[in-house]
């Protein structure tokens, strides 16, 4: 094979793989990791799927306004290593369970965040998300 056909490929190559791993894992970007906000709210819907888990909740704000939130988790791998199942997730997190969750919140403001930490209506931890 041509030398200058193995250096381009190799460049491509080069290129696409890093343009694929870049173009994920921004939470250092969209997160504010300086900071935790804790939410008391009302569990809507949790997805266990990749590439990462979702947690959506209703949180009554101090206006009486209901805020949709979405928290983000790591993935079912990496849960699973906790013993986090898709079994478990549907028992303790079914639409209506009260939940305290810790994020990081979204540096634009939204009502998005990155989750640290999730505690059931009894206080107790049922979910480590990324570590604080």
């Amino acid at each position: 094979m041509n030398i200058k056909v193995v250096v381009g490929l190799s460049v491509i190559a080069g290129l696409t793989l890093s343009m694929a791993l870049s173009a994920h894992h921004g939470t250092n970007i969209s997160y504010d990791h300086s900071r935790t906000v804790e939410l008391k709210g009302t569990v809507t819907e949790f997805r266990y799927s990749n590439p990462h888990c979702q947690v959506y909740f209703d949180v009554k704000a101090e206006n009486g306004e209901i805020q949709h939130w979405a928290g983000e988790l790591t993935s079912p791998y990496n849960l699973a290593q906790g013993g986090w199942t898709r079994k478990r997730s549907e028992k303790e997190l079914q639409p209506g369970a009260e939940v305290t969750i810790t994020v990081w919140p979204s540096k634009a403001g939204t009502t998005t965040g990155v989750v640290t930490k999730m505690l059931n209506a009894k206080g107790e931890q049922i979910l480590l998300g990324r570590a604080e």
